[in-house]
């Protein structure tokens, strides 16, 4: 059976071989980089599966990588890891290109953990897609189309990260409802955690930018509980 590759960019060499051996010892296959000099050619020629970017790196610094990997590669998912937790630092990561965000230190049982929920959703999303089998939903004046990971609103296509369209679809399904914040955490990330619930805040943020141009669609905090999704 072929391996899943990870390429892996860490500098602090006692951490990054630990977490190398421990990838490996899953059955993982570990390219490791200790610096963001020659990343994009080893993206090239190695084809990894996944990307695991620290973010602090010597010669450039993640998210920079990260924002490069897209434009070469968009469907390639990204995690970063990082001592930086500000909500700023958040939101520059999901910018950048970033599908997941840990903070060290971590655990390897929530990285591996993580790795795996973004390819299971990553492999759903190109199976969807070379089957031509997206279905399409209808919100006000743009069309959603989940297993495309697209938000469509006349000639502009907005594409979505896996988590992005996760919380969109869970939104979708409730229209004129109000959902748990602690069913959307658990949906999602598999977790209540505080960083995790931040982490939604930056997605929620950005869901709500992308559907800025039709007034009619709101998503309205309802406090001490979750979100209402008002589709008028």
């Amino acid at each position: 059976m072929t391996k899943t590759k990870i390429l892996y960019v860490e500098d602090e060499l006692y951490l990054g071989k630990i977490v190398k051996e421990s990838l490996e010892s899953r059955d993982f296959e570990v390219k490791m980089l200790t610096n963001g000099f020659n990343v994009l050619p080893i993206v090239e020629s190695f084809q990894p599966d996944i990307c695991v970017l620290d973010v602090m790196l010597p010669k450039k610094d993640g998210f920079t990588i990260g924002t490069e990997i897209r434009e070469k590669q968009p469907e390639l998912p990204i995690i970063f890891l990082t001592a930086k937790n500000q909500l700023q630092d958040i939101i520059k990561g999901f910018n950048s290109g970033g599908n997941d965000y840990i903070k060290k230190p971590f655990s390897m049982e929530e990285l591996i953990i993580r790795i795996n929920n973004i390819l299971k959703l990553s492999n759903l999303s190109n199976n969807n897609n070379g089957n031509n089998g997206a279905s399409s939903i209808k919100l006000g004046s743009y069309t959603f189309f989940p297993n495309k990971f697209e938000l469509h609103h006349n000639d502009e296509v907005k594409k979505l990260s896996n988590r992005e369209a996760q919380v969109l679809n869970i939104f979708a399904n409730h229209k004129n409802k109000s959902v748990d914040r602690k069913e959307i955490l658990m949906k999602v990330w598999g977790d209540d955690s505080i960083f995790n619930s931040r982490n939604m805040d930056v997605y929620i943020k950005k869901i709500r930018e992308h559907l800025r141009h039709d007034s009619n669609l709101k998503i309205v905090t309802l406090k001490g509980f979750g979100y209402h999704f008002v589709v008028e």
